[in-house]
């Protein structure tokens, strides 16, 4: 056989297995692509079984577009239900209500645009976490959830403060950060929580109410709109605020500092840190 003969049969047997892998790469990504929607399927199963044992279901980060309806064969023992890092866009209004012993639940960074009415039945509900969704309003009946602690809403399209919170006579923490709010209503002062974080809204107005928070300790108003004159005085002389967070709103903080009522606030400010210290 001449050289040349030797040089194409040689082309030719290194182009057959370089054909062979090229037909055969759409088979491998198919096959690992249903094997990985298997995984994913007994992934669930595993949690669903782990969660039955345990009363914690987590499933974070897997891309879920809905409510696991597995999950309404554990309504009568889940206590911690967390699906955050997903892309939920509703919660079902038949399954949701019904986790009677549920105490904490965490949908941070999903897509909820709304929440159903049955939410509200969750009497033992102590910690609700929904930063960073699109919610606009709360139900009407939210006031029912009367075990509610600590209640975060950062990051959502709340254009006022919900009246309905007032409500929630236990409510520690309230996290309104993030949100489209512009002022603060009279109705604020029947909240009782120990600490609201109001940090990046667009409030420019306060209700003098604030100031009679039976149990508020600690208010951030950081990164807002509010100019010195819109920051009601009482919050310094005559309130139980001992944490004041102001930075970056349309006022230096050396001229709070020259407010009347100013010094009473810090007696508080230096009490409590000692207290911790």
């Amino acid at each position: 056989m001449t050289s040349q003969g030797v040089s194409a049969r040689a082309e030719a047997q290194g182009a057959h297995p370089r054909r062979a892998r090229v037909r055969s790469f759409p088979l491998y990504s198919r096959l690992d692509l249903n094997r990985g929607a298997r995984m994913g399927n007994s992934a669930l199963r595993a949690h669903v079984e782990t969660a039955q044992k345990t009363g914690v279901f987590q499933l974070k980060d897997r891309g879920l577009t809905e409510f696991p309806s597995e999950l309404q064969k554990l309504t009568s023992n889940l206590r911690t239900i967390d699906l955050s890092n997903n892309k939920i866009e509703s919660l079902p209004p038949m399954i949701i209500g019904k986790f009677t012993l549920l105490k904490s639940l965490s949908l941070n960074n999903n897509k909820l645009t709304v929440l159903p009415d049955e939410l509200c039945n969750l009497k033992k509900l102590e910690t609700l976490s929904l930063n960073n969704n699109h919610l606009r309003e709360l139900p009407s009946t939210f006031g029912q959830l009367s075990a509610l602690k600590t209640l975060s809403l950062s990051g959502n399209q709340l254009r006022a403060l919900p009246p309905q919170l007032c409500s929630l006579r236990h409510l520690d923490v309230l996290d309104l950060s993030k949100n489209q709010i512009r002022s603060i209503p009279d109705a604020v002062g029947e909240l009782q929580v120990i600490e609201l974080n109001l940090n990046q809204n667009q409030i420019s107005q306060i209700s003098v109410k604030i100031s009679c928070c039976p149990r508020l300790k600690v208010l951030r108003l950081e990164e807002n709109c509010l100019e010195l004159s819109m920051l009601p005085q009482s919050i310094l002389s005559d309130s139980q605020i001992c944490l004041l967070a102001v930075e970056g709103n349309l006022f230096e903080i050396k001229k709070l500092r020259e407010l009347e009522g100013y010094d009473k606030y810090m007696e508080r400010f230096t009490a409590t840190k000692k207290k911790f210290a």
